[in-house]
């Protein structure tokens, strides 16, 4: 019985079998989670302290790629002093660009984003009437059932009882609560940008601490296998966030080109926001796409947004599959359906900040995956004798 415990199957189950029961004691302290409520106000506060933190961490974590940029191109410099506080430097030039670019935005961009969105708030009586000649006009074909019908007094009769309803003191409680709310965001805004600044001046440090843990916690193998993946998680992060950016650039540039094509009034603003919404893999430039007609057909008429909607189809296709497959190349190789359902599961599990991570995260997975499968088809292939033998002797 102790070469059956000493064999290499069983050494080489064991991991799985402490895998199960992690697994198990995991499901019963979900299942049994009634214990934790009396730690959960503690938690709650300690996850509030921490949150600026968290945030910090992921700003730092996105501005080191251009901050590392800087970096390498003073350490090319032919001068000890700026080689040596190299990565100090390049801090401060990324805090220097970063403030010059938005005062720019504020100066330039601003302003007008801010007319566009004023002129599409101010319009609503202009667009409720243009929606109900756009439902006359729908009545007009016969189509009874394509669109309901608009009663003006049952409108007017919801608007004055939600007036009605409304309750003085409660509104105050609820300013002074927005008041509050409002403090607290910028106060934790300002600590995440200034843990943020510490986060990329201690970079290296806090690199070489954590493989230092690791590597003190785990063995050498595992340890080989958590850097493994760790900087294959790293590089999808890394290329996801720079193609991401680089494409909505790309995509909201020529959204607002198309647009000033059309003589809209807004272009800057709907280009804009396709860039942003970019960021979420196939949902966010269908949906900006979507925003945009909309607010064309409303602003400029349906046959100009019918016309616009056929260009930006075109615009979409383009970017599928012409300018994301080169930006990307292999380093996402996932079918659309399941970059759907990450997306989904994300946004479910994660909100906004789920969606955004879901596909370097499935990627991750998809490798580890692939690898094991690939591992156990050439195990099967070629099977060691020494395990064969031990599992055909009688125990």
């Amino acid at each position: 019985m102790s070469k059956f415990f000493k064999s290499r199957l069983m050494r080489s189950i064991f991991p799985y079998f402490i895998l199960g029961i992690f697994l198990i004691i995991a499901f019963r302290i979900i299942t049994g989670i009634d214990f934790l409520v009396e730690y959960s106000e503690h938690f709650s506060r300690f996850w509030t302290v921490i949150t600026p933190f968290l945030a910090g961490g992921v700003i730092a974590y996105i501005l080191n790629m251009p901050c590392s940029a800087i970096e390498k191109l003073l350490l090319k410099v032919n001068n000890r002093f700026v080689r040596k506080r190299s990565r100090g430097l390049s801090v401060l030039a990324l805090v220097i660009i970063i403030a010059i670019l938005l005062v720019f935005a504020w100066n330039m961009i601003w302003p007008t984003v801010t007319e566009s969105v004023d002129a599409i708030i101010g319009a609503f009586d202009e667009y409720e009437e243009t929606f109900r000649e756009w439902m006359q006009a729908a009545e007009e074909l016969n189509l009874p059932d394509f669109l309901p019908d608009i009663d003006e007094e049952v409108i007017l009769g919801v608007v004055a009882n939600f007036v009605g309803d409304l309750d003085i003191d409660n509104i105050t409680s609820s300013i002074w609560a927005g008041i509050g709310a409002t403090l607290g965001m910028v106060f934790n805004t300002v600590l995440a940008v200034v843990s943020s600044i510490y986060f990329l001046i201690e970079k290296d440090r806090l690199k070489e601490y954590m493989k230092r843990a690791i590597a003190a916690l785990v063995t050498n193998k595992t340890n080989e296998v958590v850097l493994k993946y760790s900087g294959k998680l790293h590089h999808n992060f890394h290329m996801y966030i720079y193609t991401q950016t680089l494409d909505g650039i790309i995509l909201g540039s020529l959204m607002i080109g198309l647009l000033l094509v059309f003589r809209s009034p807004h272009a800057l603003l709907l280009g804009l926001i396709l860039g942003v919404v970019n960021y979420i893999p196939y949902f966010g430039s269908i949906f900006g796409t979507l925003f945009a007609v909309i607010v064309v057909a409303f602003t400029q008429g349906i046959p100009t947004a019918a016309l616009a909607a056929v260009f930006m189809f075109v615009l979409q296709q383009i970017d599928g599959n012409f300018i994301q497959p080169r930006l990307m190349g292999g380093s996402f190789s996932l079918s659309p359906l399941l970059v759907i359902i990450s997306v989904t599961i994300g946004m479910h599990y994660g909100g906004m900040m789920g969606m955004l991570v879901a596909i370097p995260i499935v990627a991750i997975l998809k490798d580890v995956l692939d690898e094991y499968i690939e591992h156990r088809e050439y195990k099967r292939l070629n099977p060691d004798p020494d395990e064969e033998g031990f599992m055909n002797r009688e125990i």
